[in-house]
């Protein structure tokens, strides 16, 4: 390993053309920008501080951290978005380099809980299961056999479980309702398994989830993992925002008090028979849960604001008696529990989740937190959310240990108990310590301190040379700035078509002729086709008439009918399969999807992803610029849709060796004086001046394939 003041000159020579990825990897190529980033990272390993680094698609921006990582000699945690990345880093990149670079790294891969299978709640997952779902017994008998021949217990193992199925919250534990040291699989936990490899381990790859959770509440094991970490890799970081004002709020789900029902009933007539109304008690906190969520009447799929008492278009006398019902349910099971907790650590355990549920449905019959905005989340269930607008200040108080006085307001506004899945802590256990500004303590609950090394890497930052869209509201306006573009050669291998005379977006025709376009080119090309919507309703419109028009000649596949990885992985598989396929798709599907070569042509995006004027959380964000003197529209909207845009473009070119066209759907692009700054933000392709330019580009990929 390089000496720290060597560590620089160490990376530069590992990317050289005779160096030992060059020795060790066929095809090698040195890549400027990625040697440049590589560098930049290694700097900030040796000086500590913030890095903020958007290295566009091609850079090899994954190498370039992890290889200053791995000659540095410090232990360090690399954090993905999705754990799918965190899957490939530790599986596949990790071992590579490893094995390039000669060096002996101990790395682990840690995961929120919800990833590992739990044994003891996996012991008694069919007594959970009603009389109608009986149909999820072949699958648990299937997860049974594979958690007795796992070593690490992770769901991933099992890509046949969809990770949506309704068996997966029966066999994982959350934070309410494991019973930590209390539990007679505690030695075979697999998720304490993970907490001890990383304990010892070099590199932990982790995710931003896991990371905010215990930002929020110091009990994933982080808590001992960060006083001796001396970097933090955040890579896809144009997530971290969102993520993590997640996990810095509070929220109640109706979901969350119909998982305790159950909970509740399995353990009372498992352990406790007769000793208490069990199904009473579930029946009644399930009835208080569902009468809330008919309060909302027919409103499904959607945020309603929430301003005052209740959320708007909530009958406010419905609501205050849906609340108390909830909590009298409450109190009901925790007194229940009160009269049996001896007899199991699972009974301690649910009086704790009925206590802290309880408490948070107490906090939403209050006025919210000062400079936070609050609504109701509107599905199958109901979401009660509170959140900041951003992470600005928890970044400079806790991560990068600047002004201490924003620690005592983050702390008075948004404790550990009130964040999504919150733990309830052992009897005896503190909920949250605090901890003097500046110290070596967790970043949980102190700062880690500006001597530690921050580094924020992506492809998609910003649309302006400080890349303000991402360290504005991440509170690192102070961070060092690098932007390191594509090596890609836009200008040959990609065109940008806008077609001239579709309808205006909100036409009731535009979804239509977005459909005809694109099912137009598609055919021409044989699939090869990503259509990415802004909203579901164009989603559903598109699908439909496309699915009607090419069904009998392609697969149209449209997201929601199918897992995202088994869609995926047919859309890659493209004419190998026997058929072209088309992908109609939304919302996660305009980032983080990577399909090489021939089988993605072409990306046809329906309308500028400007964020709804109407969400709750984007409202107060924008009334906060205006309060501020500000422009909500130049200095949010127009910045948010610039990095969406700029991702779903990308999802076109992945390798030198790509050629393909994007297709924007909206003539605002070209039409209004904002579309110039759009433009600018993507990627440099050249432009098809009409229709005919259009078809000559189509006719010659068709060639291509």
């Amino acid at each position: 390993m390089a000496n720290k003041a060597d560590l620089a000159a160490a990376v530069e020579a590992a990317l050289s053309p005779d160096g030992p990825l060059a020795r060790a990897t066929p095809g090698f190529a040195p890549r400027a920008g990625q040697v440049q980033l590589a560098c930049a990272v290694a700097q900030t390993f040796e000086r500590g501080g913030a890095l903020v680094a958007e290295a566009a698609t091609g850079v090899g921006k994954t190498y370039a951290y992890l290889i200053p990582a791995l000659l540095a000699g410090q232990r360090a945690l690399l954090s993905t978005a999705t754990k799918t990345l965190q899957d490939q880093l530790f599986g596949r990149d990790l071992p590579r380099l490893i094995e390039a670079l000669g060096v002996p790294v101990q790395t682990a891969l840690l995961k929120g809980r919800a990833s590992y299978i739990c044994p003891h709640r996996l012991a008694f997952a069919g007594q959970s299961l009603a009389t109608h779902e009986a149909h999820l017994l072949d699958q648990l008998v299937r997860v049974e056999h594979w958690a007795r021949g796992s070593a690490a217990g992770d769901l991933a193992e099992l890509p046949a479980l969809d990770e949506r199925s309704p068996l997966v919250p029966l066999v994982t534990s959350t934070r309410e309702n494991c019973l930590g040291a209390d539990c007679p699989q505690f030695r075979a936990c697999p998720v304490n398994r993970a907490r001890r490899a990383a304990l010892v381990a070099d590199l932990v790859v982790i995710n931003h989830h896991l990371f905010f959770a215990d930002l929020a509440v110091r009990e994933s094991g982080m808590a001992e993992l960060l006083p001796t970490v001396r970097a933090v890799v955040f890579d896809e970081a144009h997530q971290l925002n969102e993520i993590g004002v997640q996990f810095l709020g509070r929220n109640l789900g109706t979901g969350q008090l119909l998982d305790l029902a159950r909970d509740l009933l399995a353990a009372g007539l498992q352990w406790a028979r007769g000793l208490a109304d069990w199904p009473g008690l579930a029946a009644r906190l399930e009835r208080a849960a569902r009468d809330l969520r008919l309060t909302a009447g027919s409103a499904r799929g959607s945020r309603l604001r929430w301003p005052g008492v209740a959320p708007e278009g909530v009958d406010e006398a419905g609501w205050q008696q849906g609340m108390a019902a909830i909590a009298e349910a409450l109190e009901q099971v925790g007194a229940g529990l009160d009269t049996v907790s001896e007899l199991a650590p699972d009974f301690v355990r649910l009086a704790a989740r009925a206590q802290l549920l309880a408490g948070r449905a107490g906090a939403f019959t209050q006025p919210a937190a000062p400079d936070a905005v609050r609504w109701l989340d509107v599905t199958g269930t109901l979401r009660l959310t509170e959140s900041p607008l951003d992470i600005a200040d928890v970044v400079r108080a806790r991560l990068l240990g600047q002004d201490g006085s924003d620690e005592q307001d983050i702390q008075n506004g948004w404790e550990a108990q009130d964040a999504p899945g919150a733990p309830v802590p052992p009897p005896g256990r503190p909920k949250a310590e605090r901890v003097p500004s500046g110290g070596s303590a967790p970043c949980a609950a102190g700062s880690v301190g500006a001597h530690n090394a921050w580094i924020f890497v992506s492809a998609t930052l910003g649309d302006d040379e400080r890349l303000t869209w991402f360290t504005e509201p991440c509170g690192l306006q102070d961070a060092r700035v690098l932007r390191v573009g594509s090596p890609f050669d836009y200008a040959r291998q990609a065109a940008l078509y806008v077609p001239p005379d579709l309808a205006r977006p909100g036409d009731s025709a535009h979804s239509a002729q977005v459909a005809q376009l694109a099912g137009d080119a598609a055919g021409r090309i044989g699939g090869r086709t990503l259509v990415l919507t802004t909203t579901l309703r164009a989603l559903r419109i598109i699908g439909d008439l496309l699915a009607e028009r090419l069904g009998a000649s392609l697969d149209v596949l449209v997201q929601g009918q199918l897992p995202k990885r088994v869609i995926l992985e047919r859309f890659v598989q493209g004419e190998r399969h026997g058929r072209g396929c088309v992908l109609v798709a939304s919302s996660s599907f305009w980032e983080g999807v990577d399909v090489p070569g021939d089988a993605l042509q072409l990306v046809v995006i329906d309308k500028l992803p400007f964020p709804p004027p109407d969400d709750p959380l984007v409202e107060a964000r924008c009334k906060r610029l205006q309060a501020q003197g500000r422009s909500p529209f130049a200095d949010f909207s127009l910045p948010e849709a610039a990095v969406a845009l700029k991702q779903g473009a990308g999802r076109l070119i992945r390798r030198e060796t790509d050629q393909g066209i994007v297709v924007i759907c909206d003539t605002r692009l070209t039409g209004m004086s904002y579309g110039r700054r759009l433009l600018v933000a993507l990627p440099p392709m050249r432009r098809l001046s009409g229709p005919a330019a259009f078809e000559a580009a189509l006719a010659d990929l068709a060639r291509r394939a």
